[in-house]
């Protein structure tokens, strides 16, 4: 389990989502990337469709590549159920990876419960949803709030409710556009959560590039979500703004460079300064 308080580096999270496209082994080489990369922990999407599928959307017709089907059905095909979810445990065990989901509704949440996970996320889309946010936190799993699309309102809201009822809790800056444009990344709002809420903050990352996760780490993100792909080709809304294999190895290198390049905060003369120093001030 996912000690919240004691994190000492940046947890990677690496979001598969529903990037392997109902594939299970898809899904195991988006496991085995994210462990040969040295990240902390798979996360999946857990989601009964018929409770989680808007009404609204439910039946616009969708081409996929399995034909054209309503987007509930699409919902489903997606969808890992628990055989799958068993074989997924069994493969991060034997690793070994931490593993998790985000749980969009009640059933999802009974579902997940059965597992030793590390975290429960809730999604930026459910950050409104006080029911499943409290069943959440009955759990006694550390949990991990996405904020994106929320008004700090909304947001002070959901942080009430896990004070009162969740064990551990850990709230992640974001912004919901897939892919998200870089003048709305708006890290800036990483040290004022800090600030407001005391408690740790990450990121979730759905943008082009890695250089702004990496300055969210330096902007006191302790938790780092990215989507990941084994190509930006694939099929899936998802795909193009996820982190391929080899930017996966440059992400974590990046952010666990990011504590040394920050220092101190103490301003001295380093040793291999004094040279530098007798030569050119000659003292």
């Amino acid at each position: 389990m996912l000690d919240i308080a004691k994190l000492s580096k940046p947890y990677l999270i690496a979001e598969i989502g529903i990037n392997h496209n109902g594939d299970l082994q898809i899904a195991k080489k988006l496991i085995d990337a994210t462990f040969a990369c040295s990240w902390d922990c798979a996360k999946f999407q857990k989601r009964n469709p018929e409770k989680s599928t808007p009404e609204h959307q439910k039946n616009i017709e969708k081409e996929t590549p399995w034909g054209k089907m309503t987007y509930l059905e699409y919902k489903y095909k997606v969808e890992f159920g628990r055989a799958e979810y068993d074989c997924i445990d069994s493969y991060c065990r034997d690793k070994p990876l931490e593993w998790s989901a985000s749980v969009w509704d009640l059933d999802s949440l009974e579902f997940l419960a059965k597992y030793d996970l590390s975290f429960l996320k809730i999604p930026s889309a459910h950050l409104t949803n006080s029911e499943l946010i409290i069943e959440a936190g009955k759990t006694n799993l550390p949990i991990i709030l996405s904020t994106g699309m929320s008004t700090l309102e909304e947001v002070d809201a959901a942080v009430n409710l896990l004070n009162k009822h969740a064990k551990q809790f850990a709230v992640m800056h974001a912004n919901s556009s897939y892919p998200a444009k870089d003048d709305e990344l708006n890290l800036l709002v990483i040290p004022k959560l800090i600030d407001r809420y005391h408690c740790h903050v990450g990121y979730s990352g759905h943008e082009y590039g890695l250089d702004s996760t990496t300055i969210a780490v330096a902007l006191g993100a302790k938790i780092i979500e990215r989507h990941i792909t084994l190509d930006h080709k694939m099929w899936g809304t998802d795909q193009s703004s996820s982190v391929e294999i080899q930017g996966m190895d440059k992400l974590y290198k990046q952010v666990s460079a990011v504590k040394k390049y920050m220092g101190d905060g103490v301003k001295k003369i380093y040793e291999s300064e004094l040279q530098i120093r007798k030569k050119l001030r000659g003292i």
